[in-house]
């Protein structure tokens, strides 16, 4: 699944309630919301990527309620070794991103 797949998802599933009835809406509940248009769809979804990543770029913890938990964790320098060549190497210390499934979800995806 790639961004404009979730775009879409989000366009097909999500319904917002009109403020104000009209009549023909009273006989057909289904006329009574309006759908995202693409371009709000495309906002939507950059502006959650940016939120989360303004937030672990900080150092953050984002979780997201039954589906699991992105963190930051250091990893500090240390020796590697080049599988070409098979020369020595030093990796430098970086801080990476680790992702742990709810259990819930975890169960959905093991049925």
């Amino acid at each position: 699944m790639n961004k404009s797949d979730l775009v879409q998802s989000v366009i097909d599933n999500v319904h917002l309630k009109k403020k104000k009835r009209e009549r023909q809406q009273y006989l057909f509940p289904e006329l009574n919301c309006d759908f995202l248009s693409r371009g709000k769809a495309v906002s939507l979804v950059n502006s959650l990527f940016e939120i989360m990543a303004g937030r672990l770029e900080k150092g953050e913890q984002v979780a997201v309620q039954g589906f699991g938990r992105f963190k930051v964790k250091f990893k500090w320098a240390g020796k590697g070794r080049n599988p070409r060549t098979g020369e020595s190497i030093i990796v430098e210390s970086k801080r990476i991103v680790q992702f742990k499934a709810a259990p819930s979800f975890r169960e959905r995806l093991n049925k």
